[in-house]
């Protein structure tokens, strides 16, 4: 799996309007019809040019922190454990991929003012213009035929960082303690770290004024632990606050257990049960001492940890590498994982020992799958990013219904031209980002997603994933 970003470049500021696939859409009005564009199968001819339609999204907002970073992880905050009123403050925890390993840092920050629209699942009548907001930090596209709710202007960026040496292959911040971060960097080291006084200082700062990151802090991880060889699978336990995995490219997995609320006891001897590199962990959601790795070998493997450091099985599950896999936190019976070679799969771990496990196969996306996450919020839904520039949305519980498509169709007096052959279970395609590599579902907000890539980040709520959500939010 190709991991790194392609010749990464710092960001700068953008001009007022769009460029072909930044994320932001042109003011102006096409006057041909619309048509869904396929990528991998539509070719855009010359003089053609992609335009998002902002009627599709309730919040979409673009920025960007400088470098590029290949992984971020979205930190619990106390502003409410279901947020459906806008605007939207959220914090990020990233490492960058910088052109030179002196320049990366790890990033600490906090988005502000995420403006949105609430709009009914079948709209009044169709969007004819949107608009674009434009900062230093940030760009929006909103529908301007609709009031924004809770706020307007761009989102505030408010940014610390914090010198890493080398490139930060993955970050993840700790569920029960999120100011607790571990990273993974190129240089085959793990790091755990406290970015307390950092999300301190960005809660109490005003959220009115956008703070650029001028100097770097240098501050001395927590632990450092040296792997055999860099690597990208890292995962916090969701039952046992501060246990820890991380997987290299040398098949090693090693466990850490907390031994106060700022030390570990990193376990020397490995898991070892792949041939080729560990690209991803998974900790049970529900057996504290069970998890789920995935390899380069193309093998998913279980493990219980009181068993010794062999799995407790193991099975083929992509003709490809398994770049990434995810456990479903709502139906702990459900895995996800992602190939190399584009597809992705659904198993149903209770039927393992029948042999096939497999309940959801999927091929729509040509290229590397990149991530994998299930909803939080929703346990049929999950979010899949590729290599192709595709951010795809999928609902396993959908069926095609003709007679309610067709209903729809002529509520919405809808004219765009849409394919015939798509999956019925794909709910949404997001697209406009380069090199996606990581995306993250909000855990307290239901419907947003964030992803990451070498143009920056998204923070993205399409207005069909609410029809999703359960009645009560």
């Amino acid at each position: 799996m190709v991991r790194s970003i392609k010749n990464p470049k710092k960001a700068k500021r953008k001009n007022k309007g769009s460029k072909k696939g930044d994320g932001s859409s042109s003011s102006a009005i096409p006057s041909m019809p619309a048509k869904v564009w396929q990528p991998g199968v539509d070719k855009l001819e010359e003089g053609e040019e992609l335009q998002c339609d902002p009627s599709a999204y309730n919040s979409l907002h673009a920025f960007h922190i400088g470098w590029p970073c290949l992984s971020f992880d979205i930190v619990r905050d106390t502003l409410g454990l279901v947020r459906t009123e806008f605007p939207h403050t959220v914090y990020f925890v990233a490492g960058t991929q910088a052109e030179k390993a002196a320049w990366n840092s790890l990033g600490i920050f906090k988005v502000s003012n995420i403006s949105g629209k609430k709009r009914e699942p079948v709209p009044a009548k169709p969007a004819d213009e949107d608009s674009n907001m434009d900062s230093e930090d940030s760009d929006s596209d909103e529908d301007s035929d609709d009031e924004v709710a809770g706020g307007s202007g761009a989102p505030v960026l408010q940014l610390h960082k914090v010198a890493h040496e080398g490139c930060v292959n993955r970050i993840r911040a700790m569920t029960q303690n999120p100011h607790i971060c571990a990273s993974w960097a190129d240089t085959g080291h793990v790091q755990v770290w406290d970015f307390s006084s950092h999300l301190n200082a960005l809660a109490e700062s005003e959220a009115d004024v956008s703070q650029g990151a001028s100097s770097v802090f240098n501050q001395a991880p927590l632990v450092k632990f040296g792997h055999k060889d860099e690597g990208f699978a890292l995962d916090w336990s969701p039952l046992v606050p501060g246990r820890l995995l991380s997987g290299d490219c040398k098949n090693y997995i090693h466990l850490w257990e907390p031994t106060s609320g700022s030390t570990w006891n990193v376990d020397t001897t490995p898991y070892i049960g792949h041939t080729s590199s560990v690209e991803d962990l998974q900790w049970s959601p529900t057996e504290p001492d069970v998890f789920a790795s995935c390899s380069v070998d193309g093998n998913i493997a279980i493990w219980d940890i009181r068993l010794g450091k062999s799995p407790a099985t193991s099975f083929k599950a992509h003709d490809a590498d398994v770049n990434v896999i995810s456990w479903n936190r709502l139906a702990s019976c459900m895995l996800a994982s992602g190939s190399d070679d584009g597809t992705f799969s659904i198993r149903d771990l209770r039927l393992l020992k029948e042999g096939d496990s497999v309940v959801a196969h999927f091929e729509y996306h040509k290229h590397p799958i990149t991530s994998i996450e299930w909803s939080p919020h929703e346990a049929s839904t999950l979010a899949v990013s590729s290599s192709d520039n595709q951010l795809t949305i999928w609902d396993l519980s959908l069926e095609n219904d003709e007679e309610e498509e067709a209903e729809f169709k002529a509520k919405t007096k809808e004219q765009v031209n849409a394919p015939k052959d798509l999956p019925p279970q794909l709910l949404f395609v997001h697209q406009g980002q380069k090199d996606l590599k990581e995306l993250h579902w909000h855990a307290q907000i239901p419907g947003m997603l964030v992803s990451t890539a070498a143009d920056g980040y998204n923070i993205l709520m399409p207005s069909n994933i609410q029809t999703t959500l359960p009645s009560e939010l």
